[in-house]
Parts: structure tokens; C-alpha cells; sequence
């Protein structure tokens, strides 16, 4: 397979399973059922949701700039706005491709070298993925006794030890391989790992690390806030518990992985997430829908904007 025909399966594939994903949700649940959890929804809890997503996007643009001082580019608040919006617009169009575009406007516009730049978005998602492990465990911890119910209740407990066991012994082997060997694969782990590292002491050796670190914390809890108010807008979640909240936001988090943007995905991930609790289908469907698109319009419309008033902005700055 050559790389152009790699290139285009990799445009092509996220781009049809997302599709698939929105025809399958609305195999669930009827496109006239949707318009009326729409219709209903308190729109004052999808304005504030919306507030909270934007006060995110907002913090994740001012922290990039502690990142790229030490490197000695003190950038404009705009560019770096405007390029996080733009970034977040493009990955609906080709996955991952945001991040190059991001770097690649701050090399155009601020003389950022381009690997410079995009070595700082790499180093604030290993910030980012070590705050969602956080969640994660976090998680675990408050519904400990839930999920471990959950999982005795539809399984043996004897099958669950020994799969546990099993993987243990699995995840034993695969280190210990990784560690002696010397293959492509194994060189990629040791290098993500050591990346992961050397990111993590990065930030404590960065000149505003407690404002680096705050801004990653405000990020995400914006986030949880952002998923947890916009529920208020649907009836029937009302009385919904936080352990479903924190449960919904992981797998709805990890869903925009799968698809551009999270189209299709979003919605299901909340379902799937949701039913663990009992949650019906119908209401659990209609939030997935109502958050993505209220967030998606969010960066279609600061996104497209962004795009279009880039070369404005610099060419009046330059002038």
C-alpha cells in the first residue's frame, strides 16, 4: 500500500465510520423523537455549557504561551487564540490535523519554527492526558463499589480473576519484551515513554509552572462542567448522579478519538456510558446530540471566523 492510498484511508475511514455512527444513533432513537428533546431542552443550561466549553478553549489558548517563553517567543494572545480555534475547526475535516495547522499558523505568523511549535502542543497533551488519567482514577475511586457490582452482577467472579490475572501476567511479559527488545514497536513505547516523562518534568521546569498547571487543571474542569450543566437541559436527566456524569464525560471524551470531531460517536459513547446506570436510551441519545452540537456550532463558528480574520489581524499589527 503506497503512502498517498494511506493517506486517504486515513481521511476517508474516520470520515465513513462517522457517518455509519450518526445513522446507527438515529436507528435508536428517531431524527422526530431528537427534534423534540430539542424543541424542550432548556436552552439556558446549553448557553452556560457552551460558556463553560469556550472558557476552556480560551485557557487552553493562554496557556500555550507559558510553553513557547522558555523557548523565547512571547506570541499575541490573538494569534494563539485564533489558532487553537482554527485547529479545533480542521480536525473535523482530517483528524489530527489540527495540531499541524496550529504550529504551522504560529510559524507563519509569529516565526515560530514549525517543530518548535508543534513539539509544545505534543508536550500539552501529555499535560492533558495525565489530568484524564487523574479523572479516570478518580472515577474509579468514588464508584469503586458500583462498577465492581456492575461487572459481578453480568459475570462470573472466578472468570473476572483469572481475566485479571491473565492480563497482569500479559502486561508483565509486553514490558519486560519492550524492555530487552529492539524492534520498531518497542523503540516507539520506549520513546513515547520517555517523551511522557520528560514532558511531565518539563512543566516543573518551566519559569510560570503554577500557572501552566492551574490553567491545565481550569481547562478540564471547565470541561466536567461543561458536560454536567448541559444534562440540566434535558428533563429526564434532572435527577442523574454525578457517578454517571464522570462516567458519561470519560467515554464521551475518548469517542472524539474515534471519529472527526466525535461526529457520531459522541452521541453513542453517552449512551453506552449512561445505560450502565439505567439510564434509558431516548434522553441519553438527545443529550449526546444537544452537547456536541451545541459545542460543535462553537467552533464552526469562532473556528471559521478565525480562519478568515488571521491575515486581517496580522496584516493591521504588521502595518
Amino acid at each position: 500500500m503506497n503512502q498517498n492510498t494511506k493517506k486517504t484511508l486515513k481521511i476517508i475511514l474516520p470520515l465513513l465510520l462517522g457517518v455509519f455512527l450518526v445513522w446507527y444513533s438515529l436507528s435508536k432513537v428517531s431524527f422526530d423523537e431528537l427534534l423534540v428533546y430539542f424543541k424542550k431542552a432548556d436552552y439556558k443550561w446549553i448557553f452556560i455549557g457552551v460558556f463553560f466549553g469556550l472558557l476552556s478553549h480560551l485557557s487552553r489558548a493562554y496557556r500555550w504561551r507559558f510553553m513557547l517563553e522558555p523557548l523565547g517567543y512571547k506570541i499575541k494572545l490573538g494569534n494563539s487564540i485564533m489558532a487553537v480555534f482554527s485547529a479545533y475547526l480542521i480536525n473535523f475535516t482530517i483528524p489530527r490535523a489540527g495540531e499541524v495547522a496550529r504550529a504551522s499558523i504560529l510559524s507563519n505568523y509569529e516565526q515560530v519554527p514549525f517543530e518548535k511549535g508543534f513539539g509544545t502542543i505534543v508536550s500539552e497533551r501529555i499535560a492533558d492526558v495525565i489530568v484524564m488519567l487523574a479523572i479516570i482514577a478518580i472515577t474509579l475511586f468514588l464508584q469503586f463499589e458500583f462498577i465492581y457490582n456492575f461487572f459481578i452482577s453480568r459475570f462470573n467472579l472466578s472468570k473476572i480473576m483469572i481475566g485479571g490475572l491473565v492480563l497482569l501476567v500479559m502486561a508483565i511479559l509486553i514490558l519486560v519484551f519492550i524492555k530487552r527488545s529492539n524492534s520498531l514497536i518497542a523503540l516507539k513505547v520506549k520513546a513515547f515513554v520517555n517523551g511522557l516523562i520528560e514532558g511531565i518534568l518539563s512543566i516543573f521546569k518551566m519559569k510560570k509552572k503554577w500557572s501552566f498547571i492551574f490553567h491545565t487543571l481550569f481547562i478540564w474542569v471547565m470541561y466536567v462542567l461543561m458536560f454536567y450543566v448541559t444534562s440540566f437541559a434535558v428533563e429526564e436527566l434532572d435527577s442523574i448522579s454525578m457517578g454517571a456524569i464522570l462516567i458519561g464525560f470519560i467515554s464521551a471524551s475518548f469517542s472524539i478519538a474515534a471519529t472527526n470531531g466525535g461526529i457520531g460517536s459522541y452521541p453513542l459513547a453517552i449512551y453506552a456510558a449512561f445505560s450502565i446506570f439505567g439510564i434509558v436510551k431516548e434522553p441519553s441519545l438527545a443529550f449526546g446530540w444537544i452537547i456536541w452540537s451545541s459545542q460543535t456550532l462553537l467552533i464552526i463558528i469562532i473556528g471559521g471566523l478565525s480562519l478568515i480574520y488571521l491575515p486581517i489581524y496580522n496584516r493591521q499589527k504588521n502595518s
